[in-house]
């Protein structure tokens, strides 16, 4: 089944506060999981997984915004930068964390890990290789050519089983109904005209 990217990103935040992680950090998965999906790639299959790590210093997603809070030393960088990525965290978790960096300091970086690596400007992505599911670390530096960049998409088409996943998630921030609530208001109330 297809969806609206702005479906996608809603959900996506939503799954991220039912997986106990704060606002701030729903709204940036959010944000990576819709961009991800806008460059063709199964953006909720690869947030699906990191969910279920407990929120903690070494979670997919605090490694993903600490790396960007330290965008800001690239350009100073004479080297590769090397990011340590959690036990079964997949590389492309931390790839559109790489163009919010590469956004934030206008310039264009590249994403590398084992034979496969990814360059972007923040907007446009070029791939070259297969990334690997996981990785114990990958190497961010500058530089770097976008010569035939990704169509891109406005709507996403998730594996199914990461799609019900989120939803799960999800549902942990809706509250649950109550007669009270009913007669207050919500939903049809008393009379269910429709």
């Amino acid at each position: 089944m297809s969806f609206a990217l702005n479906e996608i990103e809603a959900t996506a935040k939503k799954a991220t506060r039912g997986a106990c992680y704060p606002w701030g950090l729903a709204e940036e998965a959010a944000k990576a999981t819709r961009w991800l999906c806008a460059q063709g790639l199964d953006g909720v299959a690869i947030l699906a997984p990191a969910l279920t790590q407990p929120s903690s210093p070494k979670a997919p997603l605090m490694i993903c915004t600490c790396f960007l809070d330290r965008a800001y030393a690239l350009p100073q960088s004479k080297t590769a930068t090397e990011v340590k990525l959690a036990p079964g965290m997949s590389p492309l978790m931390l790839l559109p964390f790489v163009a919010m960096a590469a956004r934030q300091i206008g310039s264009v970086l590249t994403l590398s890990c084992a034979e496969a690596s990814a360059t972007t400007d923040g907007s446009g992505l070029c791939l070259t290789g297969t990334f690997p599911d996981t990785a114990a670390s990958v190497s961010v530096s500058l530089g770097g050519t976008l010569t035939t960049p990704l169509v891109q998409t406005s709507r996403a088409t998730p594996a199914p089983d990461s799609w019900a996943e989120l939803n799960r998630l999800a549902h942990r921030t809706y509250a649950p109904a109550t007669e009270e609530s009913r007669l207050r208001g919500a939903g049809a109330g008393l009379s269910d005209n429709d």
